[in-house]
C-alpha cells in the first residue's frame, strides 16, 4: 500500500490545472486492451490521471503499424507501438517520438507444432504464417528471416485475427503463427509438448518492444500534459509489478470477456519482457535505439533516414524507478 500512496501522491504533485479543467489526452493502444495496459486502467481507475488534470481516452488498437501511422499523422496524441515498427514509420514521415518503453525485450515469437515436421525456423520455407496484417511480426519479418538465413519471400502470410490464431494452427490451415509471449502459456496449455517455439530475442533479433510513443506537434505544444501522462503511467507500471492484483481488478471493470487466471498468466510473462538491469523502468538505453536503427536500416530499410537519438526521449521518467531483480 505505501508504494501505491507515494505513487498517488507523485502524481497529485503533478498536478497543475484546477478540478473541472481536466485536458484531454487521447491514447491509441497498440491491439484491444490486456495484461500489459492493465497499468494504464490501474492509473485511471484511481483516478492518478485526474487529480493530474488529465482526461485520459483509450482507444483500442489494430496493430503498432496502425497505431505509429495514427499518432504520426496527429489522429492520436499518444498511442503503443512497437519500437522498430515506429522506427519504421518515422522514415516515412511519422511524426513521433517515444517516450516510455513498456517492453525493454522484444515480445515476438514463431509458434507451430511439432507434429507437422517444422524442427525451427529453417524449415518455415514454403509454409503458411497465421499474422494479422497491422502486426510488427510481419513488418520485422524481413529481419528475423535474414537472421536465420532463409529468404524473406519464401513464406506465405495469411490474414488472421489474434483470436483466431490458436484455433488457426490448431486446425492446420496455417503452419506457423506469431504471437507475443503474454499469451505463451495459453498455447503451451492447448498444445502441451507438441507445441513449436521459437522466440526472436533468442536468435538476437531483440528490438525494443512496445514502446508509448507521441505526436511530436502534440507534444511542443503540451509537453506538461505528456510529462504527467508519462510520470504518472510509469509510476503505475512500477505499482503493477509490485502487486498485480489491484491493477488486473482495475483491467477486469473496464474491459469485458478478459479471463482473469489468462491475464495473470500474461503479466508473469510481461515482467519477464519489460526487465532490463541497466536501465531505470521504462527508460531507452541510446546504444540499443542507435542499434535497433541500424537493425531496422539494414534489414528491412527506412525510407527517410534519420538520427536515432532523435527517437527518443527519457526527459519525463523517475530515473530512481528500477524493475525489481525478480
Amino acid at each position: 500500500m505505501k508504494h501505491l500512496l507515494s505513487a498517488l501522491g507523485a502524481a497529485a504533485m503533478l498536478a497543475a490545472a484546477p478540478a473541472g479543467a481536466a485536458e484531454s489526452i487521447n491514447l491509441m493502444l497498440n491491439w484491444t486492451p490486456t495484461a500489459d495496459h492493465s497499468p494504464i486502467y490501474f492509473a485511471k481507475a484511481k483516478g492518478w490521471y485526474s487529480q493530474a488534470g488529465l482526461d485520459v481516452n483509450i482507444e483500442a488498437g489494430k496493430g503498432s503499424a496502425v497505431s505509429a501511422q495514427r499518432v504520426g499523422s496527429g489522429g492520436a496524441d499518444l498511442g503503443i507501438s512497437d519500437l522498430a515498427t515506429s522506427m519504421q514509420a518515422r522514415g516515412k514521415g511519422a511524426n513521433i517520438t517515444a517516450v516510455m518503453v513498456i517492453y525493454a525485450n522484444s515480445p515476438q515469437g514463431f509458434y507451430w507444432l511439432k507434429s507437422s515436421g517444422i524442427k525451427g525456423p529453417k524449415d518455415f520455407v514454403g509454409k503458411k504464417v497465421g499474422n494479422p496484417p497491422g502486426d510488427a511480426a510481419r513488418i520485422m519479418w524481413p529481419a528475423f528471416a535474414k537472421k536465420v538465413g532463409i529468404d524473406p519471400a519464401s513464406v506465405n502470410f495469411v490474414n488472421i485475427s489474434p483470436p483466431a490464431k490458436v484455433a488457426a494452427l490448431k486446425s492446420k490451415s496455417v503452419d506457423i503463427i506469431s504471437d507475443f509471449y503474454n499469451e505463451h502459456d495459453l498455447k503451451a496449455r492447448e498444445f502441451g509438448a507438441d507445441l513449436g517455439f521459437q522466440p526472436w530475442r533468442e536468435i538476437g533479433v531483440n528490438p525494443y518492444g512496445n514502446s508509448i510513443i507521441v505526436n511530436n506537434a502534440f507534444l511542443q505544444a503540451n509537453k506538461e500534459r505528456v510529462a504527467k501522462f508519462t510520470s504518472i503511467t510509469q509510476r503505475a507500471y512500477e505499482a503493477c509489478v509490485k502487486d498485480f492484483n489491484p491493477c488486473l481488478q482495475a483491467l477486469t471493470a473496464a474491459v469485458s470477456g478478459l479471463n482473469p487466471d489468462n491475464q495473470r498468466d500474461q503479466w508473469e510473462r510481461i515482467k519477464t519482457l519489460m526487465r532490463d538491469d541497466t536501465t531505470a523502468l521504462g527508460a531507452f538505453d541510446p546504444a540499443r535505439v542507435k542499434a535497433d536503427y541500424e537493425l531496422v536500416s539494414s534489414l528491412i530499410g527506412v525510407d527517410k533516414a534519420f538520427d536515432p537519438a532523435t527517437m527518443f526521449t527519457n526527459d519525463f521518467l523517475d530515473k530512481k524507478l528500477k524493475m525489481p531483480a525478480k
